[in-house]
């Protein structure tokens, strides 16, 4: 059974995505959101090989409906994906869907003869599965300085290019001083009909705030691909991904802080076209691993172990506040090829004018969720939320605070962009103009390790951070 957070963040991603049923996968296991009664495949013959296919299963299926089983939406995207219809998404109960299971065991058979990947779910790519995204930002006086503080590496004409590919930045971004020569896009919708910051706004700002901390000398851009909640299907997200890339030229340095699992290692199939484009570029993509505290592979991070992409992407998990081990929510695994801090990192989450309220969504636990013995994130600070179970709280009364510009956050979100920026930090200082060599240098010049999961691993720390002490000793259980 799913835990109590996954099915707050199912409910969540719901409501940004009106009108497009979602189901959880596999068997309410916790390991993804898609969207119900509907697959994916590469258009023209592979397509129709798909369809035949499933509509023949579902005839001698007498549960399910040969009926339905059709082309939905728009015929092809850019990436060049169909979506085709197995069920009527309006049935079975929510959250579920055996038509699309029962599709995806139609076409095990032929995916066996053709060599490779016929079809797929269409999943949910968001940067709030599971732990959102470690935690939810605490507010920090905007007297206090960002961690990491600002390095000391001017800006200049030669500045690296960065962009960050997530939600947009919240409309006075440029009241915080190290965002001043960000571009990009602005927030959609920044709160309520209350005038309350609505959830994971700021998301994209936060992390430019820390590229920018990290190396100033850098021409940051944000674009808003990933909409206000951070959540989009994985049928649009490949065209998404080309829309970002093509309105300002390939980067030097794509920092990606979302991502999906899919019961897979072969990847994403809505984002093969972008990731075969990738390859062919010089573009660096540094992506999140992810915060389910799985081993599960979570793309397109985990393309950075498939042989065909090793050199283009560079996946980043999370350490805890002092750097010493992995913090307790980040995903691990081979396929995470270095780790940096994601634990209460401080950065902008909204301009520094009007104080803005803000509502907690989720309670805090009375134990790390995930088994480890020190004060992480699923503990501390305190707060309750209003997606909590009923009587989670004596007053039942979500908490609300003020954001006047610093925020504390957590997250693998929040070590990807640490990474990006170190990064291109190295190009700056060494003058290497290849992102992918920059990268690969600093990995193997990497002199700080780390414990994860009882493995020691490469970390990369940024000269200004400064490590939070953690309040129980020992490492995790």
């Amino acid at each position: 059974m799913a835990p109590r957070r996954f099915h707050e963040q199912f409910d969540h991603i719901q409501r940004a995505l009106p009108g497009v049923p979602l189901a959880m996968g596999p068997d309410d296991s916790a390991e993804f959101i898609y969207e119900k009664g509907v697959v994916l495949a590469r258009d023209g013959e592979e397509a129709q090989v798909v369809e035949d296919a499933v509509r023949s299963h579902f005839t001698a299926a007498p549960d399910l409906t040969p009926d339905h089983v059709r082309r939905a939406g728009p015929e092809t995207n850019r990436s060049g994906i169909t979506r085709i219809q197995v069920a009527d998404p309006g049935q079975g109960a929510p959250g579920t869907d055996r038509a699309v299971a029962g599709a995806l065991r139609a076409l095990r058979g032929a995916e066996g003869r053709a060599g490779r990947r016929l079809v797929s779910r269409n999943h949910v790519v968001s940067i709030a599965v599971n732990a959102c995204p470690g935690d939810e930002p605490v507010p920090v006086s905007p007297h206090d300085l960002p961690n990491p503080a600002a390095a000391d590496i001017a800006h200049g004409a030669d500045a690296v290019g960065v962009l960050v590919v997530d939600n947009g930045l919240t409309h006075d971004f440029r009241s915080y001083p190290l965002l001043a020569h960000t571009d990009g896009d602005t927030q959609l919708v920044e709160t309520d009909d209350e005038g309350v910051l609505q959830q994971y706004v700021g998301h994209g700002t936060f992390i430019a705030g820390l590229v920018a901390a990290v190396a100033p000398n850098t021409d940051v851009t944000v674009r808003n691909t990933l909409n206000d909640a951070g959540a989009i299907l994985e049928y649009d997200f490949g065209d998404r991904l080309f829309d970002s890339v093509e309105q300002g030229g390939w980067p030097d340095i794509l920092s990606l802080s979302a991502g999906t699992s899919n019961g897979r290692i072969d990847g994403l199939l809505g984002v093969a076209a972008f990731m075969d484009e990738l390859r062919a570029q010089r573009t660096l993509l540094v992506a999140a691993a992810g915060n389910n505290a799985s081993a599960t592979p979570f793309w397109p991070a985990a393309y950075a172990t498939l042989p065909d992409y090793a050199d283009a992407v560079l996946s980043v998990g999370a350490l805890r506040g002092d750097g010493e081990f992995g913090a307790c929510f980040s995903n691990h695994g081979p396929w995470v090829r270095v780790f940096a801090p994601g634990e209460r990192l401080t950065s902008a989450l909204t301009g520094f004018g009007s104080p803005v309220p803000y509502v907690y969504q989720h309670s805090t636990y009375d134990e790390c969720r995930y088994g480890f013995t020190y004060a992480c994130t699923c503990q501390s600070p305190r707060h309750s939320g209003v997606l909590s179970e009923p009587g989670a709280t004596a007053t039942g009364k979500p908490d609300q605070v003020m954001f006047e510009g610093l925020a504390s956050w957590s997250g693998t979100s929040f070590a990807t962009p640490l990474v990006a920026g170190l990064v291109a930090a190295h190009m700056t200082l060494t003058g290497e103009t290849d992102p992918r060599a920059a990268a690969r240098q600093l990995l193997e010049g990497a002199e700080e390790f780390a414990e994860v999961r009882g493995g020691h691993v490469p970390a990369l720390l940024p000269p200004t951070w400064r490590p939070v002490p953690v309040t129980a000793p020992g490492g995790p259980a």
